[in-house]
């Protein structure tokens, strides 16, 4: 799963990534490692980041395209 974090929190309520880690009051480069997919969020963070945003988990989570696999 992707995590739009960037894009939700622009979108929803026009802040960057340093304001939404000041919302968050978590360390900037949390909220970075996140947003470039370096690390995910725990489901209690995501839970604050939907609180934060004021938005649903779904606005945040972007589905993979699958691939099929030949066996």
């Amino acid at each position: 799963m992707k995590i739009k974090i960037k894009e939700t929190a622009k979108l929803k309520k026009n802040y960057s990534l340093y304001r939404l880690a000041k919302e968050l009051k978590l360390p900037q480069q949390t909220v970075y490692s996140w947003a470039s997919g370096r690390t995910q969020p725990s489901y209690l963070n995501l839970d604050r980041l939907c609180n934060v945003l004021e938005c649903k988990i779904e606005d945040l989570l972007e589905a993979e395209p699958f691939q099929n696999k030949l066996f």
